[in-house]
């Protein structure tokens, strides 16, 4: 052995030429091999504007997790990549970046407003690349894919126009959520609730008599959080069953302010318990009323333009903004004593994401996907365990969202996107969908078209992902042999929006499953468990973490403790644990291989595969304490515990490895006269932390590879060896229990030896008495090591209590009474003067306490929390006296 580790464990100096030499060495690449099976992982595509986040970190981190297992299990492991155009995301930070320039995006024009997106594209695009990266993602960055490269529009122009064949893609006109700053209609997943302070308003509406005249004594009192929308009222809502309101069946109200005259419909969307149990209904500006206006057949007024001014729907009112032409309603209707009162309300608003605009529910012209059918095999692959969701318990979310689905709006008024290929005549207006511009109008015979203006939902190119980065709507050898993938390693936050589009997306274009398991997890916390947001400034920078203490400390951070599905909190000394814990793993390998290096100096030997009779029970016990690990990691990783598994494997390395058989071992490598048990002990340090590395590598790959390539020469990377595997040979429960038992009687001796204040360096003597001859022998056999753990100066193994003096501490575990001379462990003479001082020091403390506690003065101006602190010394100082005049007669 030639090489040798760093003296201390630098992150910095090793992840970027570990990354380097992977990719050099292509280790992520993976190609058709039918003689391997696949094991495939998308990765959900970032955003080209988008900078790490935990979020990021943690997704990636168990993405990586799952290919590394799977890469070293044989399989022909692929982690697809790639990046998300984000339209809107990726509009609103370009026309930022023009209007610092002084430069509007319409006096620019579409033309040259999309060479600037792709310039943008080309700076900004490949930056959280290069951050996943730093985090050690093993991507297979030959096939990274873009969602509007070549091949990927491509496959958007081909769902488009053959599911617009199929009836399942409309045009019409229906409610959506528009931004008024951004102008556009967004999804429901660029719609953030914000809790806000706003209004109740509570009015009412007269009542029209039979002779068509509004009531001046009868009215029906509502509350509304948008007054303004009244102008756009085109009936109220009562339920049928509600007793209050059954005369008023059949009869109409007027809109104050604009006079027209609404009918009262019944509909059981109404809540009869709250407030009034009367609604307004205004389909054009609520997506529940909209469906209400759908069943009764209403007219839909919108009031609003694109940027929420009044239009001329709003009469007098036009022109006006919508907060202002609010507030002139509130005060006509305050003056027509309509207006019944105002309550404070604080309520959840739907504001835009990106530009935090509170967004509009209206009706606008969009282009559509029919759902109800599309839907029904996304529902039943759940249903019937085709695709496994863990938790399970995303299940009923899953749910709720199949079984209350609406028709989905994937046009969006931007320029940045996949635009949408439909082509309107110049001439007649025929609408002719089509792969490209059609050359004769089938209606007129026009040769003139103009293409819709609108592009797709991000999320509708997305939700091909898994097929169309593998070649589709080519039939691609990659797409045959690496699909369906296996895993989507996911937020449940986008459970919606991207899960239940790629299913429905997977089975409708492919005929077959996306994926088999979608592996959620949670959000990564602020220490106190809020959201990380910019608004509070509570972000955490995963790139600062890397910097600080390494990529590996912040995966183990990640993922330790962490639970499918749940949120987890971020803590700095968490972090600091795990770098902790890569220091002890670096600290432990140098200690093996600095002794396997002097053993070569001294025999010219390497270390060789000892017989098995050479083994020690104590090599023994780690190698099937390792083989119940491997067993048991395996396990849960195959069941995707990888929090549950990464816990086990660092335990075995702290604890039962380097605390406790490295511990064991040290009399044997320190000892020159058995090269046998030498060479034993050195070859099971070596095994066992080879295959411990393996365990960790999908964790902590750079620390794991950095140590593998050092300690051994077999094999050029960690990455591509071979995943541990359970052997029966390696198991050895008697030995285990053997060393348990040992063990149980260090951790008794040292408890006995710290209650008592002795010091490590001070020796004693240890008699082990047990009637049990294998016990016998478990001591016997583990002599050497044990004296060393119990800081003995010698070991007597005897069948019982002969020779040992009466006044002897005693240990009890199963089967066996551990003795040590009173007098070894403590020089009593020394003890009994320094417990007189102890005993002379409390005194002085008891007298003052209980001076100031029987003082009147101090009890009646003392505030409470100091009289219960001095109440709280006077008990601990009265137990540690006690404690101490009990010691002083022991010893008496």
């Amino acid at each position: 052995m030639s090489k040798e580790l760093a003296k201390t464990y630098d992150p910095n100096g090793i992840e970027d030429r570990l990354y380097q030499k992977w990719l050099d060495k292509k280790y992520f690449h993976a190609e058709v091999d039918h003689s391997k099976t696949p094991f495939t992982i998308v990765i959900p595509p970032p955003n080209i504007t988008g900078q790490l986040h935990m979020g990021h970190a943690l997704d990636n981190t168990m993405q990586d997790i799952l290919i590394r297992y799977k890469r070293m299990q044989g399989y022909n492991a692929l982690w697809q990549p790639g990046t998300d155009h984000a339209s809107i995301a990726t509009e609103v930070k370009i026309i930022q970046k023009l209007k610092e320039e002084g430069i509007d995006k319409h006096d620019l024009g579409r033309e040259k407003f999309l060479e600037r997106a792709w310039e943008w594209k080309k700076e900004y695009g490949g930056r959280i690349i290069s951050q996943l990266k730093k985090l050690g993602s093993s991507c297979d960055w030959d096939r990274e894919r873009f969602t509007m490269d070549e091949g990927c529009n491509k496959a958007v122009t081909e769902v488009f126009v053959k599911m617009h064949e199929k009836g399942y893609i409309y045009k019409g006109a229906r409610i959506v959520n528009w931004c008024p700053v951004c102008n556009t209609s967004i999804s429901d997943a660029e719609v953030e609730y914000q809790e806000q302070a706003g209004h109740f308003w509570h009015i009412k509406y007269p009542l029209m008599n039979e002779d068509g005249t509004p009531s001046t004594t009868e009215f029906l009192t509502f509350a509304t959080t948008r007054p303004e929308t009244m102008l756009g009222d085109t009936a109220v809502a009562i339920h049928p069953d509600d007793e209050r309101y059954t005369h008023l069946h059949g009869r109409k109200v007027l809109l104050p302010i604009v006079n027209r005259v609404i009918p009262i419909v019944e509909d059981a969307y109404v809540d009869r318990e709250f407030g009034t149990g009367v609604v307004k209904i205004t389909p054009a500006h609520d997506p529940n009323d909209f469906e209400v206006g759908k069943r009764h057949n209403l007219p839909v007024i919108n009031i609003l333009n694109d940027d929420a001014t009044i239009n001329k729907n709003g009469g007098k009112f036009e022109g006006m903004d919508r907060y202002e032409a609010r507030k002139a309603i509130v005060e006509e209707l305050d003056q027509m004593g309509l207006l019944v009162k105002i309550e404070d309300h604080v309520h959840n608003v739907g504001t835009h994401d990106r530009c935090k605009t509170t967004i509009e529910p209206m009706v606008k012209d969009q282009w559509f996907v029919k759902m109800d059918e599309l839907i029904k095999p996304a529902r039943e692959a759940v249903k019937n365990g085709e695709i496994k969701l863990i938790p399970e318990r995303m299940e009923k979310n899953y749910f709720n969202w199949t079984d209350n689905i609406r028709d989905w709006c994937i046009s969006r008024q931007l320029w940045w996107g996949h635009r949408i290929p439909a082509y309107y005549c110049d001439d007649c207006g025929e609408v002719v969908v089509a792969k490209e511009m059609p050359k004769v109008c089938p209606k007129c015979g026009c040769t003139h078209f103009t293409q819709d203006p609108d592009t797709l939902d991000t999320w509708f190119s997305s939700a091909l992902w898994p097929f169309e980065t593998l070649g589709w709507p080519e039939q691609t050898e990659d797409l045959k042999y690496f699909y369906p993938t296996d895993v989507l390693v996911t937020g449940y936050d986008i459970i919606f929006f991207w899960v239940i589009r790629m299913i429905f997306s997977g089975y409708e274009q492919m005929g077959e499953k996306p994926f088999k398991t979608v592996l959620f997890h949670g959000l990564v916390r602020d220490s106190q468990g809020r959201k990380m947001s910019k608004s509070l400034g509570n972000g955490i920078d995963p790139l600062e973490i890397i910097s600080q203490y390494g990529a590996d400390a912040l995966r183990l951070t990640l993922i330790t403790g962490n639970a499918p599905g749940n949120d987890m909190r971020f803590y700095y000394e968490r972090v600091e644990n795990s770098r902790n814990f890569a220091n002890k793993v670096w600290n432990a390998s140098r200690f093996i291989m600095m002794n396997m290096e002097q053993a070569l100096e001294k025999t010219g030997k390497d270390i060789t595969t000892p017989a098995a009779a050479d083994l020690q029970p104590v090599d023994q016990w780690i190698l099937s304490k390792l083989n119940t690990l491997v067993k048991d990691v395996t396990d849960n990783m195959d069941h995707f515990e990888l929090g549950i598994a990464v816990q086990k494997v660092y335990d075995f390395i702290w604890d039962e490895f380097c605390d406790w058989y490295i511990e064991m071992v040290k009399p044997r490598l320190y000892s020159t006269d058995d090269a046998v048990s030498q060479n034993a002990a050195l070859w099971t340090l070596k095994t066992v932390l080879i295959d411990a590395l393996k365990l960790l590598h999908p964790y902590m790959p750079f620390i794991t590879e950095e140590i593998f390539c050092t300690i051994q020469n077999e094999e050029e990377s960690i990455m591509i060896s071979k995943w541990p595997e359970y052997s029966e040979d390696r198991a050895f429960p008697a030995e285990e229990k053997a060393i348990e038992t040992i063990k149980e009687a260090v951790r008794g001796i040292r408890n006995i030896r710290t209650e008592m204040n002795v010091a490590p360096s001070r020796k004693a003597s240890v008699y082990v008495v047990s009637e049990n001859d294998e016990i016998r022998k478990i001591f016997e056999e583990g002599k050497l090591f044990f004296a060393s753990l119990a800081y003995a100066n010698e070991i007597m193994i005897q069948a019982d209590k002969t020779g040992i003096a009466d006044d002897a501490v005693s240990v009890v575990i199963p089967g066996a009474t551990l003795y040590i001379p009173f007098a070894e462990l403590v020089d009593i003479a020394q003890e009994i003067e320094r417990l007189k001082k102890e005993q002379k020091r409390l005194e002085g403390e008891l007298s003052r306490s209980k001076g100031m506690l029987s003082n009147e003065r101090f009890l009646s101006k003392a505030p409470e929390a100091k009289i219960a602190e001095e109440k709280e010394k006077l008990a601990k100082y009265e137990q540690m006296m006690e404690q101490v005049t009990k010691r002083l007669e022991q010893l008496a």
